[in-house]
């Protein structure tokens, strides 16, 4: 006898994908995340493949991985897919020293970070 089965946290018209331990800070993470919530999927690929920042090219992948969950495991409708959620949370931090004046020490804090894409289909409202 095992445990019961986890219920499962989204609906069935949405798929998730997460990148943890994403080496830039959460605030740095968060403008790109930005660029991309509320868009369809397509537009919102178009926009991180031409987006200057580093960490875009990390945020297209989590995209893409959740556009091929939503595909493959939950059996949804690429073109009607948008960005229903894309939140970025705080990981560890690592702890440096740089030596400064005056024998004295300096800590810099290397932060990283996590984003979360959630997918939701679009649903027809029917009148």
């Amino acid at each position: 006898m095992g445990k019961p089965a986890y219920p499962r946290p989204l609906a069935d018209n949405e798929a998730m994908a997460v990148a943890n331990q994403l080496r830039i800070s959460p605030r740095k993470l968060n403008v790109v995340a930005q660029l991309i919530r509320g868009k369809a999927c397509g537009q919102a690929l178009a926009e991180l493949e031409f987006c200057r920042r580093r960490i875009a090219q990390d945020v297209r992948k989590v995209l893409q991985s959740a556009i091929a969950n939503a595909e493959n495991n939950h059996q949804l409708d690429v073109d009607r897919l948008y960005v229903a959620e894309a939140t970025v949370g705080k990981t560890l931090v690592m702890k440096r020293f740089s030596p400064r004046a005056r024998g004295r020490a300096a800590r810099i804090e290397k932060a990283f970070s996590q984003i979360r894409v959630v997918l939701r289909e679009w649903q027809e409202e029917a009148h």
